[in-house]
This record gives C-alpha cells, sequence and structure tokens, in this order.
C-alpha cells in the first residue's frame, strides 16, 4: 500500500534516528602503496625497514674520523691522505665503518690528488644520517583510519611498506527514478527532463570515498523500480533512489522501500528537502530516497548519505567554516520547518555582506553560484535587512575576499566582464546580484556592494542614472563610469507571430506580456513608454508578471509562456528569437571612490578598458563600447 502523507520530523530527529540504526563492518583490502592515495588505512602501519637502513652521507665531501681532525685550525692546517685519513663521498653514500664525520666540499684545500688541506675539526656525526634517521623499523607511521595524503605514501614505502592495509570503499547504488528522464542529450521534445543527478550524486560519492554503482533511469512502474533496488541490496553497501520520494500519484519510493524492508523516516521538516525516505533494507542496507528536484536532493545527500559514507569508513565529518555576515536583503521564513537559504557573499569595506539566492529548489545554478547557507531554524520567522548572521561556507573564505561583489540591472556583458576579471588574475571574481538598477545603488549607498550596475531613464530631464545618483546617494563620494551604450526593444517569438511592431500591440487582448521586476531600469524605460502612449498598466496584460534577468524573460517568450517583453537584443540573439529595437541606452557601473581607487577598483577598470573586452562584448551584437570605461561623475 503506498504511503500518502509525508512527515514533518525534525532534521536533527532524523539524522539521529537514521544514523544509529548502522554499526558497519567495513571490508579490509589490501592496496600498492603507490595507488593508496586518499584511502583510509585499516589498521595501524609500521615500518619493516629503517630509513636510512645505513650510515649516510648528507652532504658532498669527505668522510673522516672526527677525533683525528682536531688539532685543525687557521694557523695550523692539517694534511689528510686517501684512503688513509679519508673517503671521498658524495650525498647518500654510506660512511665506512672506520669514520663518523663528513667534511663538506667547500671546506676542503685540495693540494694534490690524494691530499687535502682543512683549518677545522669536524664534530662527530656531523654531515651524517644516521640509520633510522627518517624512520626507525617497527616505528608506527600511519595510525587507524588515516587518510593517506602524497606525503604518507613517500613514507610508507621507506619505511619498506609496498602493500596497504585499507577501508574498501563503500559502494552506493544510484538509481534514478522517472518516465520523464533521458540521458543527457540537446535533441530534446516537449516533457523530457536530462538526468543529470545521477553524475552529480556520483561525484559526491567519489569525492567522500565511496564507489558509485550507476544503475541507469527507471521508469515510474512500482515492479521495475523494486528489482532494481532489490539488485542493488546484493551488489551495494547503500542504495540512492532519486525522484519519486514524495506523495504523488507516480511517487513509488515510500512503499518500494517498504516492500524490500522498513521506512524508518518520510518527511523531514525543510524547506527544501522535505520528501526524504530515509529506510533500512531487508539485509540491514541504508535505502534513501532523495527528492527529484536538485536543490533537495544535494541538501540530503549532505544531511544523510555524506555522514553515512563517513561513517561506514571510520572518520570524523568534516565541519565546514562558518562565518558572521550582514544580510542584504531581508529573508522571510514560515515557523515549522528550518529553511536553508543559498547566498552570495561578499566582502565590502570590511563587513562580510550576503544576498539571498533563489529558493527554488528545482534550481540548480543556485547551488553552483551559492558561497555559503544561511539556516534558519525550525521556530523563527526569518531575518531582517542588515541584520548579523552565521553563516557555513561553501567556497575558501580566501576565495571571498577577493570577490568583486556587484549588485544592480542584469546585463550579459557582466559574464563576459567575470571571465575578463580572472584572466587578467586567476585569483580574483566577480558575482553578480540580479536586484535591479535601483536596488544596486541603493546597495551602494549602504555599503553593500562594490559595484552597481544602473540604466536608470529619467523623464524629466532626459538623462541617465545621475539623477537618480544624486536622489539616493547623496554626499557620499562615488564614481559613475560608462561600460556600454545597448539596445532595448521587443523580445517576440521566432517570426513575430503576434505581429508586434509598437507598444500599442501590446494592447491586444491575445497579447501576453511579461515585464521586469519593480526598480529595475528596464521597467522604469517600459512604464515611460506606456505613459508617453497614454497607455495604463491595467491594459497590459501580464503587466504584474516580474521576471529577474533579461535571459529569463527571453526563455519564457522562447518557452511560449509569454509573446512580448521589454529587453536587450543580446538576450534574444542568444536564443534565437526575433527583436524589433526600442531604444538605445547607457548602461553604467557606479563604485564608491574609494573602491575605484583601490587595487581591486583599478583591476576592473583595466580590464573593462581593454581592447580585446570591448571587441568581445560588440561581438555579441547589440552593444556600442564607444564610451565604454569614460568616467561621468566623480
Amino acid at each position: 500500500m503506498r504511503k500518502i502523507y509525508l512527515e514533518d520530523t525534525p532534521l536533527h530527529e532524523a539524522q539521529e534516528k537514521y544514523f544509529k540504526l548502522f554499526q558497519f563492518q567495513p571490508k579490509v583490502e589490501m592496496i600498492p602503496t603507490t595507488e593508496s592515495l586518499g584511502r583510509i588505512t585499516a589498521e595501524p602501519i609500521f615500518a619493516k625497514v629503517s630509513n636510512p637502513n645505513f650510515h649516510a652521507s648528507a652532504m658532498d665531501g669527505i668522510a673522516v674520523k672526527a677525533e683525528k681532525t682536531y688539532s685543525a685550525n687557521e694557523h695550523s692546517p692539517l694534511r689528510l691522505k686517501l684512503h688513509q685519513d679519508y673517503e671521498v663521498v658524495d650525498t647518500g653514500d654510506p660512511i665506512p665503518e672506520q669514520f663518523d664525520a663528513v667534511i663538506m666540499v667547500e671546506y676542503l684545500h685540495q693540494i694534490d690528488e690524494e691530499t687535502v688541506e682543512i683549518i677545522e675539526p669536524a664534530s662527530p656525526w656531523k654531515h651524517i644520517r644516521q640509520i633510522g634517521e627518517d624512520i626507525v623499523a617497527g616505528e608506527m607511521i600511519l595510525p587507524i583510519h588515516h587518510k593517506i595524503r602524497p606525503v604518507d605514501q613517500g613514507a610508507l614505502l621507506a619505511g619498506g611498506i609496498l602493500e596497504v592495509p585499507v577501508i574498501a570503499k563503500p559502494k552506493i547504488a544510484i538509481i534514478p527514478t522517472g518516465s520523464e528522464l533521458v540521458k543527457p542529450t540537446v535533441d530534446l521534445k516537449a516533457g523530457d527532463l536530462i538526468e543529470f543527478n545521477g553524475t552529480v550524486f556520483s561525484g559526491f560519492v567519489k569525492e567522500w570515498g565511496g564507489e558509485p554503482i550507476y544503475k541507469g533511469i527507471v521508469i515510474d512502474d512500482f515492479e521495475l523500480i523494486r528489482q532494481a533496488v532489490l539488485e542493488a541490496l546484493e551488489e551495494a553497501d547503500m542504495v540512492l533512489m532519486n525522484a519519486g520520494s514524495s506523495a504523488g500519484r507516480e511517487d513509488f519510493t515510500s512503499s518500494v522501500i517498504e516492500s524490500v524492508g522498513e521506512v524508518i523516516v518520510h518527511g523531514v521538516a525543510t524547506r527544501p528537502g522535505k520528501p526524504v525516505v530515509l529506510g533500512r533494507g531487508y539485509n540491514g542496507k541504508p535505502i534513501i530516497g532523495v527528492p527529484g528536484y536538485p536543490v533537495s536532493a544535494y541538501l540530503a545527500m549532505d544531511w544523510f548519505v555524506k555522514p553515512l559514507m563517513h561513517q561506514f569508513q571510520g572518520i570524523a565529518m568534516p565541519e565546514r567554516r562558518k562565518i558572521k555576515v550582514k544580510l542584504g536583503r531581508r529573508i522571510t521564513s514560515k515557523m515549522g520547518a528550518e529553511d536553508f537559504i543559498r547566498l552570495n557573499i561578499g566582502k565590502v569595506n570590511g563587513q562580510y555582506v550576503a544576498n539571498p539566492l533563489t529558493r527554488s529548489a528545482g534550481v540548480t545554478m543556485s547551488m553552483v553560484r551559492a558561497d555559503g547557507l544561511l539556516r534558519i531554524p525550525i521556530h523563527s520567522q526569518g531575518y531582517e535587512q542588515g541584520e548579523e548572521v552565521e553563516v557555513e561556507l561553501y567556497k575558501p573564505l580566501e576565495q571571498i575576499d577577493r570577490t568583486i561583489v556587484f549588485a544592480g540591472s542584469h546585463d550579459l556583458t557582466l559574464d563576459l566582464l567575470a571571465s575578463a576579471v580572472k584572466r587578467v588574475d586567476a585569483k580574483y571574481s566577480l558575482s553578480s546580484a540580479h536586484v535591479g538598477s535601483l536596488a544596486g545603488i541603493l546597495a551602494i549607498r549602504k555599503e553593500e556592494s562594490h559595484v552597481a550596475g544602473t540604466h536608470l531613464f529619467d523623464e524629466k530631464t532626459g538623462e541617465y542614472n545621475i539623477p537618480f545618483i544624486k536622489q539616493y546617494i547623496g554626499n557620499q563620494e562615488v564614481v559613475l563610469v560608462n561600460l556600454v551604450y545597448r539596445q532595448q526593444g521587443w523580445i517576440v517569438q521566432k517570426g513575430n507571430p503576434k505581429g508586434i511592431h509598437s507598444i500599442e500591440d501590446l494592447t491586444k487582448k491575445e497579447v501576453r506580456y511579461i515585464n521586469r521586476q519593480r526598480g529595475a531600469g528596464t521597467r522604469i524605460l517600459f512604464d515611460y513608454l506606456l505613459k508617453q502612449a497614454g497607455i495604463t498598466p491595467e491594459q497590459i496584460y501580464g503587466y504584474t508578471r516580474e521576471d529577474f534577468s533579461h535571459l529569463s524573460l527571453a526563455a519564457a517568450i522562447k518557452g511560449s509562456n509569454a509573446d512580448v517583453g521589454l529587453g536587450i537584443y543580446s538576450a534574444a540573439k542568444v536564443l534565437d528569437l526575433d527583436f524589433i529595437p526600442v531604444a538605445e541606452e547607457r548602461y553604467d557601473l557606479l563604485m564608491t571612490k574609494e573602491f575605484y581607487q583601490s587595487e581591486l577598483g583599478q583591476l576592473l577598470m583595466q580590464v573593462i578598458t581593454s581592447e580585446s573586452f570591448k571587441n568581445e562584448v560588440e561581438s555579441m551584437g547589440g552593444y556600442s563600447c564607444r564610451d565604454t570605461g569614460k568616467l561621468l561623475l566623480g
């Protein structure tokens, strides 16, 4: 009988309840030391030989008996005879038994082929590596449950360990389910979804020390899924079922697990990630039903699969670094579930500032772009803008420290700019949040961003950006630099089937419009065009439907979810849509004078004013770089 409900088990309770069910008995295997990198030792490893296993010269020179050199000094040099008083040795050579010191070649005065002169005495065992100086036979080289590093491999080989007992990699079976799934391809039809979670899961499993067994896509059929799980339970140490973990008509994960074992938890009180199924097979092995939405899936992997794999290998779970950040925007939360918010983080004027990325569980790119994760407690209603909170980092702090934080209007040239910065100096990066022109200006005022992109048209003066900067920035010292001029126009489907040529055509009943968000320069331009034409927002079907970037607006039109939107030519070109020009606008970059004059600010200006960057921008179409880098204010 298929379970048709989800529980709301708190995350920490689900973890505690589930993890205590398993007492793994890891298998041990012997592998060549040369192939042991990253593996976990199954027992303490002791040296079989000493290193060095003989008294060895540490320098090029001569081996001598120290006591025979004590009389040497500058006023009374001592002469030594070959084979009688000394032997020539190179670094690493054995020391003849009758000698106990080495004099470096730099301190020898060669009298003839068999005679040398010295002016300083040698001390016993000077410049000699004694037996076992590095490793002594019987000494423990590595403890149990140690992850082997390159230096460890060297020590093992030096100690005569040619094979290492390691914990066998846990085998993790991965079963993606869903009739809508197809193998990765560019030839997609309506209803096809590319199966990529399996590749991500496999990557995580390898990263955490396991061996993934990808079983391939299984369609939504109870018996087929059940058979795949039974086979996986025989060959793997843990089974991951992807998708079908919720309570929908074709969500079979919970009922399949019940049919081959037992369900321990179905549903955790988190957003995203609620529809997790934690089960145990008939043979005691873990079966985890991971949600299909990518963000939910990746978080569930982190919460349940990663700890179990570390438990299996007998190693401690690494903890991510945590820092305090100031929130650039208000973040709300509904009580009753923990919220996990992906964030962009940057350091502005000595303060770490974080802005939330999209909260949708299906947006893979929010994980790609995330610098960190904010965990909102189950009984909290969220945090206010400017509040300080603790976040968990996904990236090294040094990388975040070297990030140019960008907020404001979206433009495709920003991706080119980010790549160009990397090419000039690989240690720096650019992170952008598409919040609209006005929000970008306010972010500069509140010291929450290094740079803001803006293209706000002032209908009273006919000027771009400067009137708004004067209104909102006040006496703050800022610099305004031109980035590009760009073409704005109507983005329509290929062939312009709705016959849209002017703003008046948007009032037709069959035309569906898609707008930009409030505060976006494109939205302000559209409102100005409506006013000039004497058209009210109520006459535009879709006026209140908002999108946050030119590309996503164009994608909605490409997917026939809208007929027209005001946007830039380059977005239409990328998605092979038609474009009807409306106006050329100026797109500028606003920054504080302090940042502009800083090393990072000058690096940015160096990139912007380079001929290679300007050529790359203009090759996209719809852009002019005639004033790129020109100082407009400050």
